[in-house]
C-alpha cells in the first residue's frame, strides 16, 4: 500500500541528509584552457583534483558549520563544472524540519481483556513496543513529534482537551515518549480508560498543529492517527466516521493526516472495527489507512514499525530555501549546481524543470527562485538512503537537462 509522498517530501537528512551550499565559484581567467582543465584548485584537506568534461570534485566529508560562509570541504578541492574553475566558499543550510503530531489510542479495547480480542499481549504491549521504538530510534534524528492519548480520564470529549499534548513537540530521539506511555500504562483491567473521541482528539490536535505552524513555517506538518476503533462514547453527532473525516478534510490544506488502524487478533471473535478508518486518510490526503493484523506480537509489533518507518519516510520533503549568497557573491540562477551523495556513490544532479529525467532538480519558480526542489526520482533515492548528502554549488554554469 503506497502512502502519498506529494505532500511532505524531506527531513534535515539525519533521518537525515544535510545540504550545503556552495558559493562563490570561478577561479582565474587565466587559469581556464576550455578544455574543462583546472589551474591551482587547492582544497580544504586535499589537492581538488580536476575533471575534464566537467564532473564536480565532491570527495571527502562535509564539514558543517554554524551556517554562513566558512564551513570547510575534507578533500573537496576545486571543482570544474561547465568547463570552468571555481574555488568554493560554503554557507550551510537545512531542508524544511518535520514535526508529527501523534494521537494514540489507549482505550480499553485495546487491552482490558474484557472481550477475547482485547488482548493486552497481542494488541497493547506490541503496538506500544514499536511505537517506543520509533520515538527513540537514533534514525529519527531530524524529527520532531508530540504525543496526545485519546481518551483522557477527564473530559475527553472536549477538544479542548487535547489542545495540549501529553508530550509536546520534541525532537527526536527522546525518552521523553517512553515515560509518558509508562506513567498511563494499566496495571489492570480497571485503570483502562473507556471511549473513543476520534473528534475530539483530531480537532484538539488540530488546533495545537495550526499554533505549531504559525510558529514554525520552514517546517513540515502532519497528524497520524493511531486507533483500533471507530469514534465512541460521546453524542451521536461526534461519535461517527462522518463527523471526524470533515474535520480532516477541513485541516487537509494545512498538513496532512495519517491513519494507522490496529486490527482485533484473528480468531477471538472480534468485529472489524478499523476498515472505515481509510476514509479518513483519504480525508487527509495520504490515499489509505494503513491496517496492522494482531495475533503474532513479534509482527505486530514489525508492521507497526514500518508503517511509521514508511510515514517518516513520507514525510520527508524534499525542499530547500536558498540562502542568501556569501559576501562578495551574487545569485545567478544559470549558475547552481546540484550534486548528490547517495549510498557513499556521488553523482551529479541535473536541472530539469520538467522533471522527466532521472537525477534531477529544479526551482520552484523559474523567473523567481525561493527554492532548490529535488525531482520525484531524486527525492525517491534520498528518503530511500538516510546517509544521503547534497552538495548545491553556487557561481558555476549549471548543468542542464539535455533536451
Amino acid at each position: 500500500m503506497k502512502l502519498a509522498l506529494a505532500r511532505l517530501l524531506c527531513v534535515s537528512f539525519a533521518a537525515s541528509t544535510a545540504l550545503v551550499l556552495a558559493s562563490g565559484c570561478g577561479g582565474s581567467d587565466s587559469s581556464d584552457n576550455g578544455d574543462g582543465q583546472s589551474g591551482s584548485g587547492q582544497g580544504a584537506d586535499g589537492q581538488g583534483a580536476s575533471s575534464s568534461g566537467g564532473t564536480p570534485n565532491i570527495g571527502g566529508s562535509l564539514q558543517l558549520g554554524d551556517g554562513g560562509t566558512g564551513a570547510s570541504v575534507n578533500g573537496g578541492g576545486s571543482s570544474n563544472v561547465g568547463g570552468g574553475s571555481c574555488s568554493a566558499d560554503f554557507a550551510a543550510t537545512e531542508l524544511r524540519p518535520v514535526r508529527l503530531a501523534f494521537a494514540f489510542d489507549v482505550s480499553g479495547s485495546m487491552g482490558k481483556q474484557d472481550e477475547p480480542w482485547h488482548d493486552p499481549e497481542l494488541k497493547w504491549r506490541p503496538v506500544v513496543a514499536a511505537t517506543r521504538a520509533f520515538f527513540e530510534d537514533p534514525a529519527s534524528t531530524g524529527v520532531s513529534a508530540s504525543l496526545s492519548f485519546f481518551p483522557a480520564e477527564d473530559d475527553k470529549c472536549d477538544a479542548a482537551t487535547y489542545a495540549e499534548p501529553d508530550v509536546p513537540m520534541t525532537e527526536l530521539p527522546s525518552e521523553a515518549f517512553g515515560d509518558a506511555i509508562a506513567a498511563i500504562d494499566p496495571d489492570n483491567g480497571a485503570d483502562w480508560r473507556g471511549g473513543t473521541p476520534t473528534l475530539a482528539v483530531v480537532q484538539g490536535n488540530t488546533e495545537y498543529l495550526l499554533a505549531q505552524i504559525e510558529a514554525t513555517k520552514d517546517a513540515a506538518h502532519a497528524l497520524v492517527l493511531v486507533t483500533d476503533g471507530y469514534p465512541q462514547s460521546c453524542s451521536d453527532a461526534e461519535d461517527s466516521i462522518a463527523a471526524v473525516e470533515a474535520a480532516i478534510q477541513e485541516a487537509a490544506a494545512q498538513f496532512p493526516t495519517y491513519v494507522i488502524g490496529v486490527r482485533n487478533p484473528e480468531g477471538k471473535g472480534g468485529p472489524d472495527t478499523v476498515s472505515d478508518l481509510d476514509v479518513l486518510a483519504v480525508a487527509g490526503g495520504t490515499d489509505a489507512a494503513i491496517f496492522i493484523d494482531t495475533g503474532d506480537p513479534d509482527q505486530t509489533a514489525a508492521d507497526l514499525n514500518e508503517a511509521i518507518d514508511r510515514i517518516r519516510e513520507s514525510a520527508i520533503t524534499c525542499d530547500a530555501s536558498i540562502p542568501p549568497a556569501p559576501a562578495g557573491s551574487t545569485f545567478d540562477a544559470e549558475k547552481v549546481n546540484v550534486s548528490a551523495e547517495l549510498g557513499g556513490d556521488a553523482s551529479q544532479l541535473t536541472y530539469d524543470p520538467a522533471c522527466e529525467g532521472e537525477l534531477g532538480w529544479r526551482f520552484d519558480d523559474e523567473k523567481n527562485p525561493k527554492s532548490i526542489v529535488l525531482c520525484p526520482s531524486t527525492c525517491d533515492a534520498v528518503q530511500g538512503d538516510t546517509t544521503a548528502k547534497l552538495n548545491v554549488e553556487f557561481g558555476c554554469v549549471r548543468r542542464d537537462v539535455v533536451k
